[in-house]
């Protein structure tokens, strides 16, 4: 795997640790500030819980990006990754649907960049 394409998917795995750092430990404190706009003030007190399980599976996913770049067999470690980043690309897709279509953007669109590298390498 080439050296700019495991500094890509690191990049994708560190903004999921990002995600997992501010939907698991911070969602009631920086999370307001993230999501100005998005979900009311009062909401994520109640919400907490649900962040947290939403920022474990973050969480996982940056797992196996990581994962991934430790692998030594290359073709298995190109497939853990093609496998990883396409479930962070439908993650965005669904988040997009279903929440914002900002998602899409700040974590889809990195992640098919990625991709894209991945498979042209």
């Amino acid at each position: 795997m080439h050296i700019v394409t495991k500094i890509f998917i690191a990049l994708v795995a560190i903004e999921h640790l990002y995600i997992l750092w501010l939907e698991m430990f911070a969602w009631t404190t920086r999370g307001p500030k993230v999501f100005k706009g998005s979900l009311r003030p009062d909401l994520f007190e109640p919400t907490k819980v649900l962040a947290a399980n939403q920022g474990l599976y973050n969480g996982f996913l940056a797992a196996g990006l990581l994962w991934a770049l430790l692998i030594t067999d290359p073709t298995w470690q190109k497939n853990v990754a093609i496998f990883f980043l396409s479930c962070v690309i439908v993650a965005a897709l669904y988040g997009g649907y279903s929440a914002s279509k900002r998602i899409i953007l700040m974590q889809g669109l990195p992640a098919l960049i990625t991709l894209a590298l991945l498979l042209a390498v």
